[in-house]
């Protein structure tokens, strides 16, 4: 069966590189599915949810926005910030929530309220992920 060759990488390090299936990654217009020799494509991403699929197993990846290209045999994604579920640390990201929330709740003098909803969508999607991923660490 063909498959394809994804590097997920930020400025900081290769977050993710294998060879997969499938790849559902969080597109600006909506969420783009990629399979062995797609049409090449360059486009931007939104801040969601990246996964990777191989055979029956899925991995998740929490990103923060970036960008996809895709070639026949191979993706890259140039991420803003990248996590893998796994790496997620749940206390930090619900306290991430609780500090995006009280900011647009207080509405703070000199609020960038379009960061503290930047911050607080990004907390709820690393949230979504590490929890996603325990869950299928239990079954």
């Amino acid at each position: 069966m063909p498959s394809l060759k994804i590097d997920i990488v930020t400025a900081e390090r290769v977050v993710y590189s294998a060879e997969v299936d499938e790849v559902v990654a969080p597109g600006v217009e909506g969420q783009l599915g990629i399979l062995p020799h797609h049409a090449p494509l360059m486009t931007t991403l939104q801040a969601g949810e990246l996964v990777v699929k191989r055979g029956n197993q899925e991995e998740s990846m929490a990103i923060s926005g970036g960008f996809l290209e895709v070639r026949p045999d191979r993706v890259i994604v140039l991420a803003d910030q990248a996590e893998r579920a796994e790496e997620i640390d749940i206390a930090r990201a619900a306290e991430a929530r609780k500090r995006a929330e009280e900011r647009l709740k207080t509405k703070e003098t000199g609020l960038d309220e379009a960061r503290a909803e930047a911050a607080l969508r990004r907390s709820l999607i690393r949230l979504s992920v590490a929890e996603k991923f325990q869950r299928r660490r239990k079954l």
